[in-house]
């Protein structure tokens, strides 16, 4: 476990007897991973209360190390803990519970989350993430970069005045991973239309598409999730925060920023999954029509052929007397009457529109 002091000029990397700068100004940040937490619990949980001087409850210290738990907020007198699921360093492979390959577009291959907790303690923040993860990485250097210039000017942004703060600013970068995803995310849903509309390649792909409707489906969950557990903590925020209302009002505004960002990302997977079932919706249509066309063209060859039948059969009676039967021009009379009535019902059929070639109807 790392352990951070931070206060307004400066950011301190395990600093001897933490437990004695926690009332001195600043706050504490102990960050640790879920395999350091599963190894020993309660040696991590007596590691906590012995610095911050909190006691996680039994529950909580469950739930710290349950990888399955779903984005929630919980409150008690001491602390506060919120649990949120980020995006993974690597991406799945696509294999279900039973172990049966799955067909998932590599973008969302990259859905694949894991859970983040967060215990909001008085003057310390608690955070049990993933051995690898990248946000907190990129937060634990940016804050180890941090150098105070002369007149008050800083390299890099501002330090976290509060855990709360440095909490907030960790989920907001977590959320904005799955804003990356959009953009990847929109090409898989373009290339998989394509396949579908494409009249000269019949699509086949059945069960990937309906992977895919799967993962679009659990993202908009995860962020319903989200979204609920981060409006319960500005509602807490709003019912016992004490102190400045600045202090208060600049923990809400960046509440508010954490769940607009998740309501970005909930309405795009909302879109996504729209637009693929008006894309299936459009196929079928296609497919309909492409049936139709069909099905008009061998009803005109049908009607073209059907009075040439009826004189062919007329004349294949067994009739010893019949007109034309023994004539010698009987045969070619027979012929160019049959052209004729052919022509008749085409130019027929031309002026009711049924054989309307594709160009003319693109061009209307």
């Amino acid at each position: 476990m790392d352990i951070f002091h931070i206060n307004d000029t400066q950011v301190l990397q395990n600093p001897e007897q933490p437990e004695t700068l926690i009332n001195v100004g600043g706050f504490l940040w102990l960050d640790a991973s879920h395999e350091e937490v599963a190894a020993d619990p309660e040696a991590w949980r007596n590691r906590v209360e012995a610095i911050t001087g909190t006691q996680i409850y039994e529950l909580h210290l469950k739930d710290v190390s349950n990888l399955s738990h779903p984005s929630y907020f919980d409150a008690t007198e001491e602390y506060e803990m919120v649990v949120f699921r980020k995006l993974t360093l690597t991406e799945a492979n696509g294999d279900n519970k039973n172990g049966v390959k799955r067909k998932i577009p590599a973008a969302l291959n990259k859905l694949a989350t894991t859970p983040v907790s967060f215990l909001l303690m008085q003057n310390a923040l608690v955070t049990v993430r993933p051995a690898q993860s990248r946000t907190v990485e990129l937060a634990r250097q940016r804050l180890l970069d941090y150098k105070l210039r002369a007149e008050n000017n800083t390299h890099g942004s501002r330090l976290p005045a509060s855990p709360e703060e440095l909490m907030l600013r960790l989920l907001n970068a977590m959320v904005d991973q799955y804003l990356e995803l959009r953009q990847p995310l929109t090409q898989q849903l373009d290339r998989w239309q394509h396949a579908l509309l494409d009249p000269r390649r019949p699509f086949n792909n059945w069960l990937a598409l309906l992977d895919s409707r799967v993962e679009l489906r659990k993202l908009d969950n995860l962020c319903e999730e989200q979204r609920d557990a981060m409006q319960e903590l500005r509602d807490h925020i709003v019912d016992t925060h004490d102190g400045n209302s600045r202090a208060k009002d600049l923990l809400l505004v960046r509440t508010n920023d954490v769940m607009e960002h998740i309501s970005r990302v909930l309405n795009h997977a909302r879109r996504l999954e729209a637009s693929l079932e008006s894309a299936v919706q459009i196929h079928f249509a296609a497919m309909a029509h492409r049936t139709s066309e069909i099905m008009r063209t061998l009803t005109v060859i049908t009607a073209l052929f059907m009075p040439l039948t009826l004189i062919t059969g007329i004349f294949g009676m067994n009739f010893e007397v019949m007109p034309l039967l023994k004539h010698a021009s009987g045969f070619w009379y027979t012929m160019g009457g049959m052209g004729v009535i052919v022509v008749l019902l085409l130019i027929y059929f031309r002026s009711q529109r049924y054989l309307q070639d594709q160009a003319s109807r693109r061009i209307e």
